[in-house]
């Protein structure tokens, strides 16, 4: 009896410890294909996204973004760095984006000779720097801005490369506030460990019923001789 009840914690052990590294590992390794992550480390995108603030992105191809989407991006040779940059797409290829029109009391961006609107930018200010810019994007690349105009080193500081723009294939993500995904990914680790450490104490039981001495049989009281032909 005790027997059976030691390999049968045996198996379960291996099997709940083996379902919960499966899971483990398939919930990294989707969450990293799928997702990136970073903390802000600058102003540039107040007040949408402060300084410290955990940002997530869905990876997707550059050419998938579209105006008004906030995307992380690398580009070292520009931000002698290898990390990833927040900015806002203001145009995407073909675009002519130009800086700035008065439009009642205000000064707007203009995309293809409208004025757009741009709750997002700090203190309403869509110059920010009062450098005027005029830019055909050219297809395959994106101009990028940051919200906090006056605090952004975005496509309008490096005009002499490709008058800022930014190729799509820099492009990391799109960020998204959708926690949604992430949570039910932070769920299913927490699923995972939780099987894990169950299949671990599964296995101390059936090591300690494996480790257990079988009672000794007692001896007959008495001595059955066979009988004499």
């Amino acid at each position: 009896m005790g027997t059976r009840r030691g390999r049968g914690l045996g198996i379960a052990a291996l099997v709940v410890g083996l379902l919960g590294l499966a899971l483990g590992a398939g919930t990294v390794g989707y969450a990293r294909s799928a997702y990136g992550w970073g903390t802000l480390q600058s102003r540039s995108m107040s007040p949408a996204y402060e300084p410290g603030d955990r940002i997530v992105w869905e990876r997707v191809d550059g050419g998938e973004v579209r105006r008004g989407d906030v995307v992380a991006f690398s580009m070292p040779e520009r931000y002698r760095s290898g990390g990833a940059v927040v900015q806002r797409v203001i145009g995407v290829g073909g675009d002519r984006v130009a800086c700035c029109t008065r439009v009642g009391t205000g000064e707007r961006v203009t995309v293809n000779g409208k004025p757009i609107e741009e709750p997002y930018v700090s203190g309403g200010d869509a110059d920010g720097v009062r450098r005027p810019y005029d830019v055909k994007v050219p297809e395959g690349r994106l101009f990028l801005l940051g919200d906090r105009r006056g605090d952004a080193m975005d496509s309008r500081f490096f005009s002499a490369d490709h008058d800022g723009t930014v190729p799509v294939s820099a492009v990391r993500g799109r960020v998204t506030d959708d926690r949604t995904v992430p949570v039910l990914l932070g769920t299913a680790l927490l699923l995972a460990a939780v099987l894990v450490l169950t299949g671990i104490g599964l296995g101390i039981g059936f090591l300690a019923v494996r480790g257990r001495k079988a009672p000794p049989v007692p001896p007959a009281p008495w001595t059955v001789r066979p009988a004499q032909g």
